[in-house]
């Protein structure tokens, strides 16, 4: 990678003050003090030592979860300055640790080109939220180490050795009388320094999981880039066209692009400004969409693939099947608020725009078979979207001449107010039956289902209006579906899925799952989509009170109790529920509905790459993957009925 030729020393530090604010307001500068919030801190070091890479310096970091969740993270970039700073009159590297707002990222006359920490939090928040921290420098020749206690100073930095080397070394414990939990998902920080090693060429990041008897490892490195991040997230698809379209441009804005189609029927476009993962998009979004809309009009108006009389395809037919990955390194991006999920340089539109436009044009000249694949792929989904709109206004006037648009089986609640209301989607009449009789009639709302739903990972919208099973969960819900969705709409705050503990049940909420995922995403995003959790067993005695348990090691834990009381285990009756509707009324509210007792999970989604990698592999077309799933993890199956 090209450096970035600019000295990088104490009197790029700028300060701009105090921290003991972070330790009372922690939600403030890291979203929350939840496990997500944990893994921030580690997210903000890291993010540091990327940026070292993008200036062209670092070539590895490695990452490790060590034994007691203390967290190291060491590169090899050119170390953080060590000399005097002007202003602090203490050492640069200390006044990065404990100043809120210093940095080398502020303005153009920085040690950075281009970064995503441009805020001068990250070092500085993660100390002061952290037990303890030690960073350890390697440059000028030496080895300087300084030591933090909450934020406070409690070793300045020390030379201790020489060394011709350079990098950073830094290792903290979270603070738990802060953080709900310290310990780290392995899996969660994997997947986030997995798609760092994409969206940096060349970059290798390892991550090692030290914690327990059997280590974790692994070893991300990707010459490809956006080509490799693309054909990764499509593993478990079947692909229109076998290479990524490549796009790379250097200049004022560097963008960089990878793109491909598959056969399914829902887009996945990721996007990233200085490496950060703008979920909300923003105009590097926008001109992606303009340019693929106008390249692919212009190329079957030419071909005279579109004759005359057709009308132009629009932006979701063009994008119907797409995986795309945009990355653009803005010099002085505009982030709306410090969790930088949308991207506001209105100059950033344009320039995406010219260079897709151009690229996408010059390859589908030159590969027109691909062209011929995707432009029919594309008509399909616009014959589609033409037979949608008329299924959802025929859904809507057979709606209208009735006396009610809520569906026939629906017991709604009395409150009219989404936020007291909840709605159960049960499982099956004779469930859906003990829920009407046991439910709280003032905010419970009952939709039974029937028979196995649409899989919709499998079928475009046209397919969905007016189907029997989901049809229902439409209009009960209220919002709509797809573009059109509107989560403000919503006649329920939860919408909880309550199916059998058995194989056919997981697979219902499975079906339900994707079809909120791929058309009601604001749903599990807003945090209103629940899973319902039935007990699997009931034991019994006579005069003695029923007792419930929701996990095997709930049973194990009543039977160890039971005999405590000196009542042995072959006196008490055990009932394995294998249905909802073994259960009386009286019996269902008690253990599922009622707010007091019940166990409701909360269907939450960290990462929409991995939950469309998921449901892509669960209920897409391609069966390989799906079998080497399966057989991977048939070890782990519990509560199997057979």
């Amino acid at each position: 990678m090209e450096k970035f030729e600019h000295d990088y020393n104490a009197e790029q530090i700028q300060v701009l003050e105090g921290l003991e604010h972070v330790r009372k307001r922690p939600g403030m500068y890291i979203g929350s003090v939840s496990v997500r919030g944990l893994h921030h801190l580690v997210y903000e070091i890291v993010d540091n030592a990327v940026d070292e890479a993008l200036a062209g310096y670092c070539k590895n970091i490695h990452i490790q979860i060590e034994p007691g969740n203390i967290i190291c993270v060491e590169d090899d970039g050119r170390g953080i300055p060590v000399d005097i700073h002007p202003k602090t009159k203490i050492s640069a590297a200390e006044t990065v640790y404990t100043q809120l707002n210093a940095g080398g990222k502020f303005g153009g006359d920085s040690g950075y080109k281009v970064s995503g920490g441009l805020h001068g939090v990250g070092a500085s928040v993660v100390n002061a939220l952290s037990d303890w921290t030690e960073v350890t420098i390697q440059r000028d020749g030496g080895i300087f180490q300084m030591k933090f206690e909450k934020g406070k100073t409690i070793q300045p930095l020390t030379r201790i050795g020489d060394s011709d080397k350079t990098g950073t070394k830094v290792r903290f414990f979270a603070d738990g009388s802060i953080f709900e939990t310290l310990d780290y998902e392995f899996d969660v920080l994997q997947n986030r320094f997995r798609e760092m090693a994409f969206l940096t060429k060349g970059l290798r990041i390892v991550v090692e999981d030290l914690r327990g008897e059997t280590p974790k490892k692994s070893d991300f490195c990707f010459e490809g880039g956006l080509k490799s991040f693309v054909e990764y997230l499509n593993k478990n698809k079947e692909k229109i066209q076998k290479e990524p379209i490549y796009i790379e441009k250097d200049g004022e804005v560097p963008i960089e692009i990878a793109i491909q189609y598959t056969t399914a029927y829902s887009e996945n476009i990721y996007t990233f400004v200085n490496n950060i993962n703008t979920v909300e998009g923003g105009t590097h979004l926008e001109g992606f969409k303009r340019a693929i809309t106008k390249a692919f009009n212009d190329y079957a108006r030419s071909k005279n693939i579109l004759k005359e009389k057709d009308s132009n395809l629009l932006g979701d037919d063009v994008r119907e099947g797409i995986t795309a990955v945009i990355s653009v390194k803005v010099k002085e991006p505009q982030f709306e608020g410090q969790t930088k999920t949308k991207l506001g340089n209105s100059e950033v539109s344009g320039i995406v725009s010219a260079v897709v436009n151009e690229s996408l044009s010059t390859f589908l000249e030159e590969n027109p078979n691909v062209a011929k694949a995707v432009l029919d792929k594309c008509i399909n989904a616009a014959k589609a979207r033409e037979a949608a709109r008329k299924a959802r206004e025929m859904v809507r006037r057979k709606n209208a001449m009735e006396t009610t648009t809520l569906p026939g089986k629906l017991a709604d609640c009395s409150n009219k107010n989404p936020a007291e209301c909840e709605v159960y989607i049960v499982e099956g009449d004779s469930a859906g039956g003990s829920a009407k009789q046991g439910r709280d009639r003032r905010f419970q709302a009952i939709l039974p289902l029937w028979g196995k739903m649409l899989n919709v990972e499998k079928a475009r919208a046209d397919k969905i209006y007016g189907n029997d099973k989901l049809n229902p969960v439409i209009l009960a819900v209220g919002a709509g579906i797809g573009p059109e969705f509107d989560i403000t709409k919503i006649r329920y705050g939860k919408v909880i899925i309550m199916a059998d503990a058995d194989v056919d049940g997981a697979h219902i909420r499975t079906l339900l799952l994707t079809f909120f995922f791929r058309y009601m995403r604001p749903l599990i995003e807003n945090g209103n989509v629940f899973l319902a959790q039935p007990p699997l067993y009931k034991l019994s005695k006579r005069g003695m009170e029923d007792i419930y348990c929701y996990t095997d090691e709930d049973l194990t834990k009543a039977f160890k109790e039971l005999e405590e009381k000196g009542i042995a285990r072959e006196q008490v009756g055990i009932q394995r529920y294998k249905g909802l509707g073994e259960m009386n009324p009286e019996q269902l509210w008690e253990t599922t509905m009622d707010p007091a007792h019940r166990i409701l999970i909360k269907v939450t989604m960290d990462d929409a790459m991995a939950a469309d990698e998921t449901f892509s592999l669960l209920m897409g077309d391609e069966v390989a993957p799906r079998k080497k799933f399966i057989e991977e993890n048939a070890k782990y199956v519990k509560n199997l009925d057979i």
